[in-house]
This record gives C-alpha cells, sequence and structure tokens, in this order.
C-alpha cells in the first residue's frame, strides 16, 4: 500500500511540474475561461483584431496564436508545416517587457530549437532582446518566430514572405500596409491586440468601421469584465478614479480621445447586431421617418417583444429622391413586411417636426403631401437632443444583463452611423452621417419604456396594510 502511495506521489509531481512547464496546455482549460480569447482563435478571418482595455488579456490571444501556428497545433486551423511569422511591437524594449516574455511563456524549452539575440544572452533570452526563435514544427521541420520593432521604420519590413504577423499594439499605417504585402502570396493572417490610446486613427477606419469592405476584416472589444481573473472589487475601485474618455478606451478598449469619443460606445456589434427573423404581427410597433430630399431620407421599422425590448427590423436610406419616390418605396417595404395599417388602409409613422414647414415651392410642407400618398406622418417627436441620447443609451447599455434593442443586420446604414457617431467641438455630436440616429431617438424617446414589476409583498406587509385600511375605514365611517 506503502508503494502505491508513493507511486501516486511522484506522478501527481510529475504531472504538477509538467503543467508548469507547459502553460500552453493550462490556456483556457481550468475552471475559469476567457471566452472571448477563445472567440478570437476560432474566427477563421484572415486579420483579425482585438480591441481591449490594459489587462484584458488581450495579448495573451496574440501571443498563444504565434505558439499554434509555430508549433503546426492550432486547434481550429488547418496547419502548416515550417511557418514563417513576425511579432511587431512598438519598440524594442517594449517587445522584450510584453510581446516576447508571453512568446517564451507559452514555448516549452524543448520546443525550441534556437535562438537568435539582437542583444543579451540566448541563454536567458528574457533579459535581452530577441532577433528570431526558430521552433521545433510537430511535422518534422522549423518554423521561425521573427520580432520586428515600429521604430525600426518601414524599411525594416520588406522583403519577406509570411504566414502571420502579430501587431501587439497599434502600430504606424505605412508598417501595417506593408505587413499585409508580406503575407499576400501565402494567404496568411495578420492580427493585432491593442488599447486604442490614440483614438480615431486608420485603425478605427479601416478595421473598426471597416471602410474598404473587407470581408477579411473582424474585431472584438475585451474589457476588464471579461477577464476572469481580475476582481470585481479591484476593476470598481480603479473604474472610479478614471473620467469617461479614459475608461472607455483602458477599461473598454473602445475609440475615444480627449473631446473626441464615441457618442453611444455601449453599441457592440456583436450584441446588437442580429440575423432577421420572422418578426410577429403583434410585435409590430411603428416607423420612425428623418426626412431629406438632397441629403438621405431615413425610415426604420420598429418592432417590440413582449419583454419590452425593441427591435429595428428594416431600413430606407436613399438621397436625391422626391416624395412620391420615398411614399413608394415606404408602402412597398410595407408590403413584403405586411406591416400593419389603419382601417382605411394607411401607413402611420412618425417624422421629424421639421416636416411641418412648407417645401422650397410654399405650397404644402412633407407632412401634407406624405398625406396625400396615404402615410399619415406624426410630427409630435421629442428632438431634445441630448435627452434623446440618453434615452438611447439606456436602451444600448447592458450592465450584466441583455440590452433591450436589437438591430437587424440588413440596417445597415443605421449599424454605420452608431459605429462613426462621434462628439465634436462644444460637447455636442458632429453633424454628419447622423439621419437614421435622429430618427431612432424620435422613435425611442416617444415610447413610453415599460417599468419592471412591482416587487411581490411580504405578509407582513400585506397584513399592515389590510389593518391600516380597517382603521381608515372606522376613521371614514366615525368622521361621516
Amino acid at each position: 500500500m506503502r508503494d502505491i502511495v508513493e507511486k501516486l506521489r511522484r506522478i501527481e509531481e510529475e504531472q504538477k511540474k509538467r503543467a508548469e512547464q507547459d502553460k500552453l496546455a493550462l490556456y483556457n482549460t481550468g475552471e475559469k475561461i476567457h471566452r472571448k480569447q477563445l472567440e478570437f482563435h476560432r474566427c477563421e478571418k484572415r486579420n483579425r483584431w482585438v480591441f481591449g482595455g490594459n489587462r484584458s488579456g488581450k495579448s495573451e490571444c496574440g501571443a498563444v496564436e504565434c505558439v499554434y501556428f509555430a508549433r503546426g497545433i492550432h486547434p481550429y486551423r488547418k496547419n502548416r508545416a515550417d511557418t514563417a511569422g513576425w511579432v511587431v511591437s512598438l519598440s524594442a524594449q517594449v517587445q522584450r517587457d510584453v510581446a516576447q516574455k508571453k512568446i517564451l511563456g507559452y514555448l516549452r524549452r524543448d520546443w525550441i530549437d534556437d535562438i537568435v539575440m539582437q542583444s543579451g544572452r540566448k541563454d536567458r533570452p528574457e533579459c535581452g532582446v530577441i532577433d528570431f526563435i526558430r521552433v521545433k514544427n510537430v511535422f518534422g521541420g522549423i518554423s521561425v518566430i521573427g520580432f520586428k520593432s515600429c521604430d525600426q521604420g518601414r524599411e525594416k519590413f520588406q522583403g519577406a514572405s509570411l504566414d502571420y504577423v502579430w501587431f501587439d499594439e497599434e502600430p504606424p499605417e505605412d508598417i501595417y500596409d506593408e505587413c499585409r504585402m508580406r503575407v499576400f502570396d501565402r494567404k496568411g493572417d495578420i492580427f493585432g491586440t491593442m488599447t486604442p490610446l490614440k483614438g480615431m486613427t486608420f485603425v478605427y477606419e479601416r478595421i473598426y468601421l471597416n471602410k474598404f469592405h473587407d470581408r477579411e476584416v473582424w474585431y472584438e472589444f475585451m474589457e476588464w469584465a471579461d477577464n476572469p481573473y481580475l476582481s470585481k472589487s479591484e476593476i470598481e475601485a480603479l473604474s472610479a478614479s478614471m473620467d469617461e474618455t479614459t475608461a472607455q478606451s483602458r477599461r473598454y478598449g473602445k475609440f475615444a480621445s480627449a473631446g473626441v469619443g464615441l457618442v453611444y460606445p455601449e453599441f457592440d456589434e456583436r450584441v446588437h447586431v442580429i440575423e432577421p427573423f420572422d418578426v410577429p404581427k403583434d410585435w409590430q410597433d411603428n416607423i420612425s421617418i428623418d426626412p431629406g430630399l438632397n441629403n438621405p431620407l431615413s425610415a426604420h421599422w420598429y418592432a417590440v417583444d413582449f419583454d419590452d425590448n425593441v427591435y429595428v427590423v428594416y431600413e430606407h436610406f436613399a438621397a436625391g429622391k422626391d416624395i412620391d419616390y420615398h411614399a413608394a418605396k415606404i408602402k412597398e417595404i410595407c408590403d413584403a413586411l405586411g406591416w400593419k395599417r389603419d382601417f382605411k388602409g394607411r401607413i402611420c409613422a412618425l417624422i421629424d417636426s421639421a416636416a411641418k414647414q412648407k417645401t422650397l415651392s410654399g405650397v404644402k410642407s412633407v407632412c401634407e403631401l406624405f398625406y396625400e400618398r396615404g402615410i399619415l406622418v406624426n410630427p409630435e417627436v421629442n428632438k431634445d437632443l441630448f435627452s434623446g441620447i440618453a434615452c438611447v443609451k439606456s436602451y444600448l447599455r447592458r450592465d450584466n444583463a441583455l440590452p433591450n434593442i436589437y438591430i437587424f443586420s440588413c440596417c445597415v446604414n443605421l449599424i454605420r452611423e452608431l459605429k462613426k457617431y462621434v462628439w465634436g467641438g462644444g460637447d455636442v455630436p458632429k453633424k454628419e452621417d447622423d439621419h437614421a440616429l435622429d430618427e431612432m431617438r424620435y422613435y425611442l424617446t416617444s415610447r413610453p419604456k415599460k417599468l419592471a414589476p412591482a416587487p411581490e409583498k411580504s405578509d407582513v406587509l400585506k397584513e399592515k396594510e389590510r389593518l391600516w385600511r380597517k382603521v381608515e375605514r372606522a376613521r371614514r365611517f366615525k368622521g361621516g
């Protein structure tokens, strides 16, 4: 019996020793799982970015992805033998302190064929600056993880043919473009992990807004609460010491800068945008219109479920068209959706109160023109900007819960405006690309939000109320 116990003890010690040596084997395999890290690794897009707050776990994604590729053991991809990739940091010092430290943490010593140093000793690579690491690939060959820093300049990023590039923090745009060329011939991957402290840069335009409509672009926001290893009390304490702009970037990984930031940082395309489905007739609620002739006219169809969640189910968005065109299009969409009409077959909708004004011809207002075409528009809407923004935020916000508004993916213009709506000078949003947002505000502020059900009364409270009613009745009877 003693021999068996001793053997079990040695086995446990060996398992513990191996676990300490193989950090990769423990990555997201225990009781605590960082789900957004797994979403990053599972994504099959070839241009992936994690926008994360400090200590949100974003850099771990990049380091593990590099080791997966180098070893040929990626759990969600077709693996390649003898891969070549770069890890790109802002400077050599940042490389040493962050990216290469994390890479070395996930590389077992017996997986390393050789380390070539820029400075320092290769028997203590963590104390110096690494040029490249030769990694034993499971297919029998050797992969190379090279290290670059942005302060070397674009010219140092030319010539190579690579399978992947990891940007640890945001690079200059010319280096980003050069690295895209490095993975072009091998159909390789670009991935970045960054805290967006520089504001609305090219990454905001080309990745977050995806202005070129690149189908390979994917992004995820990662905040402190997503990291299961961070203390909730510490999160609350540190958040309380930050202003709104700092918190948006350093906690939530959102794009913001002094005086300029997203009006709706609560909007998360991964959460609020859903695929269309057949909306029950009972959910149909209203249509909201922001009129425009030379400017775009924006109209959206809104539905509400029995839990008071709002769904934006369709949109009409067009510029340079007359009232006849817009009215016909709205009717066409209503017919396709089976949208409700009044007893005379007319369509009801909200509209900007400015539509009550006469047109340039001075004969009829936009409201009157829509009325004549069977669309009963109601211009009595709340146009106060700041209360409207607060109302929209209340629907988008999801403090440890689900939001109260969902947008069908076909509403591309509303989604685009939500993503790029930013504060301008004078503490007001920039007045551009906001037609869909305006009419969404009109709709949300026009409807009463369903109140939460009152908590059930205790038996003691019920008895108190019964006695009070009895005393009140006696008093009234005596007084009468």
